[in-house]
């Protein structure tokens, strides 16, 4: 065994999981957390064996202060935040903390070498226990691994699994898409501090996720996403979920360090067979190579994983979304396949052309289809829409 400092939890250590007892319990544990998880360079990994030390977050934080624990620059940025203000900016952007005990800290996350300190949530309540699946890959995916995350988004959510993804631009924000255009459940696991409204499409997919789903961060508002902070939150990402999705991604995608973190936590890995003239198939076909098993659908995830679809759930999906089309627009969406023109639209629907282009771009504007090339493609699929 290597040296150790004094205190610090050994990995594996049952009884040395997560954090100690009552770790942010009570007004000035809470207030210190708040304060701890403002430092920028402060990772759980780092604080974690001085909260053990020290026996609780007010302790770690005096010995921060105090020039005891971390360097001058953690120390400094300590002394200056004031918990009070890391409060009120919670609570403006409309958030709230969770720290270990609370319903919306999942125990799940403490099968983590680093365990958040907190959770900062957003939207709807984070439930214990839920089914939830991860979908990752690249921020560049093809036409093709873009359709097939959102597709697999929208029917997961349809059967009632919880989508969770890293809503990043991409495969990510492509899964929460197809998620929350049939009202499903989804989580965003954001890699900068919590906040409120933000500005450009990505401001738009959080303010979605967080009505039908979760927003939530282990970073205080005024964290950035600094570089280190997204493969940290990846392990967030793959300990949510019974399983993890990798959709499309380059030979050293991102997507892997999910995948790495699944493997440590004994969490099933999935991976979508793209084309080999693909460069974003490298990722999952090298996993299958490996032995990863191959899907192609919601329903190949859920008999891997075991998951009983939930046929109530879907049909109560397809009525949602067949409440927000009228007549017009559901044959139109009916009609839309994987690259049809409009005139094959106006054949099958008995309407004009110029009535088919004008529901094919009403229904592109509310995101259930999509233009490339005067072609149109569906963009949540027969699992939700079919009688």
């Amino acid at each position: 065994m290597g040296w150790r400092v004094p205190g610090e939890p050994e990995e594996g250590d049952p009884s040395k999981r997560g954090w100690p007892p009552g770790f942010g319990r009570g007004r000035a544990e809470l207030d210190a957390v708040l304060v701890l998880t403002s430092l920028p360079w402060l990772r759980p990994r780092r604080l974690r064996p001085i909260v053990w030390r020290r026996g609780s977050a007010s302790a770690a934080l005096r010995a921060v202060r105090a020039g005891a624990e971390l360097g001058p620059a953690d120390t400094a940025v300590a002394r200056a935040t004031d918990a009070r203000e890391v409060r009120a900016a919670v609570e403006a952007c409309g958030a709230r903390v969770a720290v270990q005990g609370d319903d919306e800290y999942d125990p799940r996350l403490l099968a983590l070498a680093d365990p958040p300190t907190a959770l900062f949530l957003r939207g709807r309540p984070l439930t214990p226990g839920a089914t939830r699946i991860s979908v990752v890959g690249t921020r560049k995916p093809s036409r093709v691994g873009a359709d097939v995350a959102e597709t697999l988004g929208a029917d997961l959510a349809a059967s009632g699994v919880c989508v969770v993804s890293g809503a990043a631009n991409g495969i990510d924000s492509c899964a929460h898409e197809g998620a929350v255009a049939v009202g499903g459940p989804t989580v965003a696991v954001l890699a900068e501090g919590i906040v409120g409204d933000r500005g450009g499409r990505r401001g738009v997919l959080l303010r979605k996720v967080a009505r039908c789903g979760t927003v939530l961060s282990e970073a205080a508002p005024s964290i950035e996403a600094q570089r280190h902070r997204f493969p940290a939150r990846n392990r967030l990402v793959a300990a949510l979920g019974v399983g993890v999705i990798v959709v499309e991604g380059a030979e050293r995608s991102g997507s892997l360090i999910t995948v790495d973190h699944a493997n440590d936590l004994g969490i099933t890995v999935l991976a979508v067979p793209g084309a080999v003239t693909n460069p974003m198939a490298v990722a999952p076909i090298g996993l299958i190579r490996s032995g990863v098993q191959a899907i192609r659908h919601a329903g190949d995830v859920c008999d891997a994983l075991g998951i009983p679809v939930d046929d109530i759930a879907i049909r109560e999906r397809r009525r949602s979304l067949g409440a927000m089309l009228d007549g017009t627009e559901a044959r139109v969406f009916d009609a839309v396949g994987d690259g049809v023109l409009p005139e094959q639209v106006a054949r099958e629907t008995g309407l004009t052309i110029a009535e088919a282009l004008g529901c094919l771009l009403r229904l592109e504007l509310r995101g259930l289809v999509s233009g490339d090339g005067g072609r149109y493609r569906r963009m949540v699929r027969t699992a939700i829409t079919d009688a």
